[in-house]
């Protein structure tokens, strides 16, 4: 496969098809809302002598029924925004897969609406697919550090000295979990597949092109997950800095004036984090999109900008010499 027209269509796609972005700020705002500022916040809070027993005081000062209302209101309002993150990223994760495919079949013109409910007619299947695969895993995982600490107890603390190697091979393994299902998700998408057909195509596609695969995760996982990690991390040392000048400081004027400083820019900051996540996650999905139709020879039609040369055009197997 030829690595190099992947990235550079990838890219041309999200830079013609703006409205990509946004689809690419819905599929990743569940990391960009975990990403927030609230454990910062919280060891601050901890760190100040002066003002945990102001809190303890409150709280004590209050009616067990208002707290355990404030506590209903607080899961509920956690749920919604959970139940409200599901939606947008699954959306998101479609219509960034349906507008790839439009635009290799040649659409000119794609719209927020069109993709939304597009998005819509496969969330449940894509949500489902998500979820059962994230349930497994997380069994999977939760049986492992279950027999990790039953043996860890049965050796007297031995079993620990092998935790580190078998840490190192679930690493490749979680990444080609994330590979497959990655795959899956475009095959239920570009090919109308139920859960569990999308989930046996997407094992059959990475391993029947097990080296393409190898090659492209390390080229978006690492080299785009890197870089684009380090555009969007660096101006946030920026915004945590007065912060943490404030409490190196040590005084509570200081630890306060900091976290105010450093929350009036991490707003400043917040839709250029929202863009750039979205750019990103666009171009990912796309060049994951564009690799499944590749390895799986589905021809695209006519080339949005077509340079003309023979190796940026699809041929049909019937047309082959």
């Amino acid at each position: 496969m030829d690595f190099g027209y992947v990235l550079k269509r990838a890219w041309q796609i999200i830079w013609k098809f703006k409205v990509l972005w946004i689809f690419g700020i819905l599929a990743s705002c569940g990391q960009a809302s975990s990403s927030g500022g609230s454990n910062s916040g919280y060891r601050f809070s901890i760190q100040d002598n002066t003002v945990s027993p102001q809190i303890e005081h409150f709280f004590s000062q209050l009616n067990p029924g208002v707290i355990w209302t404030l506590v209903a209101i607080g899961i509920i309002i956690v749920l919604a925004l959970v139940v409200l993150a599901i939606l947008l990223g699954t959306v998101g994760r479609v219509g960034l897969i349906r507008g790839t495919m439009k635009a290799e079949q040649g659409a000119e013109r794609l719209t927020f609406g069109e993709l939304w409910r597009e998005g819509l007619t496969y969330f449940w299947r894509v949500f489902g697919l998500n979820l059962l695969i994230g349930l497994a895993v997380f069994l999977i995982i939760l049986v492992l550090g279950i027999i990790a600490i039953v043996l860890t107890i049965g050796t007297l603390g031995l079993f620990i000295l092998c935790l580190l190697p078998i840490i190192c091979l679930l690493i490749p393994v979680m990444w080609a979990v994330s590979v497959i299902i990655e795959q899956a998700n475009v095959a239920l998408v570009v090919e109308n597949l139920g859960i569990t057909e999308a989930v046996k195509r997407g094992w059959k596609v990475v391993w029947d092109n097990l080296g393409t695969m190898i090659v492209m995760s390390l080229i978006l996982i690492l080299g785009v997950g890197i870089i684009g990690g380090a555009i969007i991390g660096l101006p946030l040392l920026v915004v945590a800095a007065p912060a943490v000048v404030g409490v190196t400081t040590g005084t509570t004027e200081a630890i306060r004036n900091g976290l105010i400083v450093s929350g009036l820019l991490f707003i400043v900051y917040l839709p250029f984090l929202l863009v750039l996540s979205g750019i990103i996650r666009a171009y990912t999905s796309s060049a994951w999109t564009l690799t499944y139709l590749r390895v799986t020879n589905k021809p695209s039609p006519p080339q949005i900008e077509a340079t003309g040369t023979p190796e940026n055009v699809e041929t049909p197997p019937a047309q082959t010499v």
